[in-house]
């Protein structure tokens, strides 16, 4: 396979903005919210122009003090967004959500990258810079549904037990339905790009068993540890107006 993969021409980029107006022009007259998800699809172009012009400069370089710089960004921005489901407690819970995306996201970015994948330099922005998204992004998503969940177990006045177990399932439930349906239903991201790029199958699924496996024990671990950590204040979800 030493097929070179296909360059997507801008012009032919915007087409795939069709159907994406077809679904907000659906939203709009739905009465939803629509105006969120301009500023959403927006806001995910001009963030993904500008990061790949970024990461071609990062990649180039050979410091790690930028790569940890990079990561840090991540962990930060990852544990704040991670708590738009629970807004009003969001300052509150913050030092929790960090805690726990850097550390169980954190120690799993450090099994793959330096004991499965062995990078030398330890720090190679190729591989530790796309793995840290996926696994920070993924350790994001199970945190925020974990919150939101805990706060409605609360508001039904079930016991903190029961209600981190239940927050723990729902937050597993994406990376779970994901396992089910991988090679199935879907080939994901990164097995498909590299396919795409020439890279043989084989070698291409020993790569996604290693994403899937980091992922859901990014999400695990997070999210287990948030639940954790904020065991003394989950009653203060239920004093959201």
């Amino acid at each position: 396979m030493n097929e070179s993969i296909t360059a997507i021409p801008f012009s032919n980029l915007v087409l795939v903005f069709i159907p994406v107006a077809v679904v907000i022009g659906l939203l709009h007259a739905w009465s939803l919210n629509w105006e969120n998800t301009i500023y959403a699809v927006l806001r995910m172009l001009i963030q993904l122009l500008l990061i790949g012009y970024f990461l071609s400069y990062i990649f180039e370089s050979n410091d790690a003090a930028i790569t940890v710089g990079i990561l840090s960004v991540m962990v930060f921005a990852a544990s704040w967004i991670a708590l738009g489901t629970v807004q009003q407690k969001r300052r509150k819970f913050y030092q929790f959500a960090l805690l726990s995306i850097l550390v169980g996201g954190g120690l799993t970015l450090l099994l793959v990258t330096q004991l499965v994948l062995q990078l030398d330099p330890w720090f190679m922005p190729r591989y530790m810079i796309p793995l840290a998204g996926m696994i920070f992004a993924s350790s994001m998503n199970g945190v925020s549904l974990a919150a939101e969940r805990m706060k409605a177990e609360m508001d039904r006045d079930v016991n903190y037990s029961d209600a981190r177990g239940i927050s723990l399932r729902a937050a597993l439930i994406p990376i779970t339905n994901s396992l089910f349906a991988v090679g199935l239903v879907s080939l994901p991201g990164m097995m498909t790009g590299q396919i795409l790029s020439g890279i043989s199958p084989l070698i291409a699924v020993r790569y996604q068993i290693m994403v899937m496996c980091m992922i859901f024990s990014a999400v695990g671990f997070s999210t287990a540890m948030f639940l954790m950590l904020i065991k003394p204040h989950v009653s203060e979800l239920t004093s959201e107006e």
